[in-house]
């Protein structure tokens, strides 16, 4: 008998389940959700073709190092790399005096304690120094950047999907609001201090364009800076603060398959020693 109610009250329970589903199936096909001015304009970024693409893919050093001259020059005024050291852009090709020197110049110091009055003030940057922020917090960061906090880009091209290919379609994003979207959605008209750009979530963007003509960041290797080299060379760099052991991570890898490879020859070997004289 419990048995019996049991078997009851769970048919009941699956049943009310399906009932609500081909509600919920039956209400979504009669009357689907409006589309959004987001859903439609939203753009989703093209590949870049990075040499550091794919399974043995590589880093161009020339052009992570490119893309540390436009984050120095440019997105170091707002933008902070809290996860990378000094040091660490010895994996970019800069020698040991070299990476001193960058770290000695930068414009902003190391926030220090004077050790004679305890009061605050700041040291010359070392090598095995973080990269500091611009702000001294978030409140003086939202304060200089119209109530937007600039995200922190160290991990960026992993944060969001296909981060690599959306920093670039975001720096080359900007434009005027079509009249499309403003005659379609009239209340989408984009916000004062906001700018238009659809491979954004929401379509606007705090951050001004901040590759504003090609030339901006003179190379010093004598590649042309266009816009599109420039966002192309930084999206790379990004890549690189995201995964610097990328390629370390393709070599094992490659290295694993080879192995599994040769074990893999050496046991159906030695299955056919072990049983070459047992007849089938």
């Amino acid at each position: 008998m419990v048995r019996l109610i049991s078997l009851l009250v769970g048919a009941a329970f699956v049943g009310v389940l399906a009932i609500a589903l081909f509600g919920t199936v039956a209400t979504a096909i009669s009357d689907p959700a409006p589309e959004t001015a987001e859903a439609k304009y939203h753009q989703h970024p093209e590949n870049i073709g990075l040499a550091s693409n794919g399974f043995f893919g590589r880093f161009d050093r020339r052009q992570l190092q490119r893309g540390f001259q436009v984050y120095k020059e440019v997105c170091s005024a707002c933008h902070s790399l809290k996860y990378v050291a000094f040091r660490d852009l010895a994996d970019l090709g800069y020698s040991e005096g070299e990476v001193k020197a960058i770290a000695t110049q930068w414009a902003i110091e190391q926030p220090s304690v004077n050790p004679e009055t305890g009061e605050a003030t700041t040291r010359k940057n070392i090598p095995s120094d973080r990269f500091p922020s611009p702000f001294a917090n978030e409140v003086a960061a939202r304060a200089a950047n119209n109530n937007a906090l600039p995200p922190d880009l160290s991990l960026m091209a992993k944060a969001r999907h296909d981060g690599t290919n959306y920093i670039h379609a975001l720096l080359m994003g900007y434009r005027a609001q079509p009249a499309a979207l403003l005659k379609e959605f009239p209340g989408t008209k984009t916000p004062t201090g906001l700018h238009y750009n659809p491979w954004f979530a929401n379509l606007n963007i705090a951050m001004p364009p901040p590759l504003t003509s090609d030339g901006q960041v003179p190379y010093a290797d004598g590649t042309r800076a266009t816009k599109d080299q420039m966002a192309r060379d930084v999206a790379a760099f990004l890549t690189w603060t995201a995964e610097p052991k990328l390629e370390r991570r393709h070599a094992a890898g490659l290295a694993s398959v080879v192995f599994l490879l040769i074990f893999c020859f050496l046991a159906w070997g030695a299955y056919q020693n072990v049983w070459r004289d047992v007849k089938h």
